[in-house]
């Protein structure tokens, strides 16, 4: 097969490929550094022929032109499986919605539940000599997506990397419909302000529980980001990585001679990951690198696939707790701000991993509005909260004031666990609310 004369068919123009879509379609614009640019444009410049356009897609890094369309609540909505502050903003004006799924369960879903999407449209790297189209860093769910789309429309972008895998990190040009070409830089995520000094004692408690040889799953956020910082900076070797995300805080891990992999029982030196975003750098590390593995989402963050990797640890942070040890990461009250992810998976993986840990963390407080402080320990979950991490699965707890192994307590140990790390100013009343919760015992300590 001519694979160059079949790319040449298939090529055409964003305005022209857009055409496809019909008002009340199903329209996948794929997953965070894979989003549509070109053909976001063009669509939405025909957005006035259209009404009740429905999408899918998640973890936005650019406002899409689509969202900037008049009457945009009349004419489509937005459906993300987890959420960016662009789409925070999105529900907020009235078009966006959450859609509620344990991130692995991504690819099944698409395989076996959504029926037909209408159409697909996903930037990808170029095609290499045998014709296929690497989906950059962002294996996630896309081959199952594209397979339950009528129309698969890939918008090809030289700056994608090219990231290597085992199974469904790319498509192939035979089962491409239409191909358009638009070269802009890929959209970066730094690693947010410096640390405070909240984040670096909470990443000290965790770094000092990390052993040589462990593997390494870090979520979003700046402590997460602290705790990378500090492991490159460590005396720990031997280290591997199989996360759901891929940041920053891993190529410089990388780069300090910390990670090889020896010590995986599976995927022996590799650094597995689902999808990735960061600065240039991480762009420039994955690409066409041999030591990174990019993965469907239903296998990094399968359970049983953490399982059988030894001394797992998986830290993640959350919004708030309430002394049951109810953990919430995704909402504050009945706003939504992420999304479930897979939180959840590597709770319950780095458990059952022989020597895992998981460690979700958090601020004791935060600072409201008018400049007070508030406890993220609460007596219970503000009303409308989300549960995002049920009280059974919780392991170890940590904040900046200490850490805290929450597994099998019962309910009076473990609201003295919980209050244990709170802020000091808050621990007499967070004491007060478990006696009159029935959560506190007169012998526990004062």
């Amino acid at each position: 097969m001519d694979f160059a004369a079949l790319y040449k068919s298939k090529l055409t123009t964003p305005e022209e490929a857009v055409k496809v879509v019909k008002s009340g379609d199903w329209v996948d614009y794929g997953w965070c550094t894979g989003t549509p640019n070109a053909l976001d444009k063009a669509l939405a410049a025909r957005m006035d022929e259209l009404e009740n356009v429905n999408f899918r897609g998640g973890v936005l890094m650019r406002r899409p032109a689509i969202f900037d369309v008049p009457d945009v609540a009349d004419k489509l909505t937005w459906n993300s499986w987890h959420m960016s502050g662009i789409e925070r903003k999105a529900c907020m004006e009235g078009f966006g919605f959450y859609s509620a799924l344990r991130y692995s369960e991504l690819p099944r879903w698409y395989r076996e539940n959504v029926g037909r999407i209408n159409v697909t449209m996903i930037q990808v790297a170029p095609m290499d000599a045998q014709g296929w189209f690497s989906f950059g860093p962002q294996a996630s769910h896309l081959k199952a997506v594209c397979e339950a789309s009528d129309v698969v429309i890939v918008e090809v972008n030289k700056y994608m990397p090219r990231c290597l895998g085992l199974y469904e990190e790319a498509i192939h040009v035979s089962e491409v419909d239409m191909i358009v070409e638009n070269d802009e830089p890929m959209p970066q995520m730094g690693g947010g302000a410096a640390p405070t000094a909240v984040d670096e004692a909470v990443a000290k408690l965790i770094v000092e529980e990390i052993p040589n040889g462990a593997c390494l799953q870090l979520g979003i956020g700046g402590m997460p980001n602290t705790v990378g910082a500090m492991i490159a900076e460590s005396d720990l070797k031997d280290l591997g990585v199989h996360t759901e995300m891929y940041v920053d805080a891993f190529v410089d891990i990388a780069k300090a001679g910390k990670i090889n992999g020896s010590k995986k029982a599976i995927d022996t030196g590799k650094q597995v990951f689902a999808f990735g975003a960061g600065t240039q750098k991480l762009y420039d590390y994955v690409n066409n690198n041999p030591e990174c593995m990019s993965a469907p989402v239903s296998y990094t963050n399968d359970a049983r696939t953490i399982a059988q990797i030894d001394n797992f640890i998986s830290i993640n942070n959350i919004v708030d707790v309430d002394l049951f040890g109810q953990m919430n990461a995704e909402s504050a009250g009945i706003k939504q701000i992420s999304g479930a992810g897979g939180q959840l998976d590597f709770v319950l993986g780095a458990y059952l991993s022989k020597g895992g840990k998981s460690f979700i963390c958090c601020s004791s407080t935060f600072k409201k509005k008018d400049g007070t402080l508030e406890s993220r320990i609460r007596p219970t979950l503000e009303t409308g909260s989300v549960v995002t991490d049920a009280r059974p699965c919780a392991h170890w707890f940590v904040t900046e004031y200490g850490k805290v192994n929450l597994k099998g307590l019962t309910a009076w140990q473990r609201a003295e666990a919980l209050i244990s790390v709170a802020h000091p100013d808050f621990r007499e009343q967070l004491i007060k609310d478990a006696e009159k919760m029935r959560l506190w015992r007169r012998s526990n300590k004062r």
